[in-house]
């Protein structure tokens, strides 16, 4: 069974930057960057979403193309995972990446080739979806 974690290791009151890592049973079979609004209060639009535990499940759509979808978050819609390098891309969704770099030179890390990882990402996630744990 596939399963991953995010780890939130810093929010900035700007972004939240983590970790997700992707597990078949003991084995990591994928890891990268995130990055996601910072924590206010689960608001629409401006908040990432809580600490909890989500089903992931495909999806494709005309703006995003294959995405992932978290469902059941609490008092939210619509939350994806899909293809963002900055933040202000964000409406309370998570972005994937390689790494955190400050690209347009404000102050705030972005994530660098979210194409790439998402793809990644999308090849490794069975038909029927994961278990995602956000902490």
């Amino acid at each position: 069974m596939i399963k991953g974690h995010i780890l939130r290791l810093v929010d900035d009151g700007n972004e939240t930057l983590g970790a997700l890592l992707v597990y078949d049973g003991l084995e990591k079979v994928f890891e990268c960057k995130t990055n996601e609004l910072p924590w206010k209060g689960n608001k629409r639009n401006i908040s990432c979403i809580p600490v909890g535990v989500y089903h992931v499940s495909h999806r494709e759509s005309p703006k995003y193309g294959n995405h992932l979808y978290v469902e059941d978050v609490v008092d939210r819609t619509w939350i994806l995972i899909h293809v963002a390098n900055f933040e202000e891309q964000l409406r309370g969704c998570i972005s994937v990446g390689k790494a955190y770099v400050d690209i347009d030179k404000d102050g705030d890390l972005d994530i660098t080739s979210s194409r790439v990882t998402l793809k990644k990402l999308i090849d490794v996630i069975p038909l029927e979806g994961m278990t995602l744990e956000i902490v």
